[in-house]
């Protein structure tokens, strides 16, 4: 792995715990000597990211879409900054670039992000990574409910063992840095 993709909220959250994490994620980043890809942003936990990206001295990479940068909601001062003309564009560059994919606390943007890079592993357009880092329990209904879909048989057992999740940055890490791609079942059938 050479550089994590960083997803994750525009908004800090009702806690500075969800800061804090997002810079021990950076700093664990950083301490594995990788860069950082992420949406660019100068607000919520995304401007945490440039911040202390920044300040650690890893190369940290934007990717915004050119109108939130006409509406100054972007670092500009970033190692590199990519400008793109959508939303989807932004989530294909972010693809091509990363070698892993990590969600931090985030709103519906963020899952947006995370499970497109989730489902393009399902499809096996690639092989890399995914992991929710679970600060405070953020994403223990989110893992309830993947748990449910696959009770359910709308998710296959395989796919939700795609994402990765703890609460702790290293061992995210190092999870993610030992990771493979889990062998899908063939357990879908068109039985009622």
């Amino acid at each position: 792995m050479k550089n994590i993709c960083l997803f994750c909220g525009s908004n800090s959250g009702n806690s500075e715990i969800y800061a804090a994490a997002t810079r021990a994620m950076v700093r664990a980043i950083a301490d594995a000597g990788l860069g950082i890809i992420f949406g660019g942003g100068n607000i919520g936990l995304m401007g945490v990211v440039a911040e202390a990206g920044l300040a650690a001295g890893v190369p940290v990479v934007g990717v915004t879409p050119r109108r939130l940068l006409e509406r100054e909601m972007v670092v500009t001062e970033l190692t590199e900054l990519h400008v793109v003309e959508s939303m989807h564009e932004r989530k294909v560059m972010m693809a091509e670039m990363a070698d892993a994919f990590i969600a931090l606390p985030g709103g519906m943007g963020t899952l947006d992000e995370f499970f497109e890079m989730v489902t393009l592993n399902q499809l096996g357009v690639q092989s890399k990574p995914c992991g929710l880092l679970n600060v405070q329990g953020y994403f223990d209904h989110l893992r309830a409910f993947l748990d449910h879909a696959v009770d359910t048989r709308f998710v296959n057992p395989a796919h939700r063992d795609m994402i990765v999740l703890d609460e702790d940055p290293r061992r995210m890490l190092a999870k993610l840095s030992r990771w493979t791609m889990p062998q899908t079942s063939k357990w879908m059938d068109h039985k009622p």
